[in-house]
């Protein structure tokens, strides 16, 4: 690694605090759109992310019934991109728990 990006790495992480510690900048007259927007936003990604595996299951399936031999590589690549795309509903999930209050 370089120092330049040690160095900014080192910076971001440093702004990253600082970002965190803030406090929520809504107030109680217009905090009733927070958990509208975020029951919002858990629906768009576990549709979308219901959309994402159902394509990567049939690619995969696809793939293996053109090439049998190389179906243990197909399933295990399928196995960790479904498991990269149950992580975006999982975070969305997190991050409407965390801002709901």
């Amino acid at each position: 690694m370089t120092k330049k990006f040690v160095i900014l790495v080192a910076m971001l992480l440093l702004a990253s605090s600082m970002l965190c510690a803030q406090t929520p900048k809504y107030n109680s007259a217009n905090g009733h759109w927070v958990p509208i927007s975020a029951a919002f936003g858990m629906a768009l990604a576990s549709s979308l992310c219901g959309l994402a595996q159902g394509k990567a299951v049939s690619s995969a399936v696809e793939g293996m019934a053109r090439n049998p031999g190389a179906a243990k590589a197909i399933q295990l690549a399928m196995l960790i991109g479904l498991a990269f795309i149950e992580s975006l509903a999982l975070y969305t999930l997190l991050i409407v728990f965390v801002f709901e209050k």
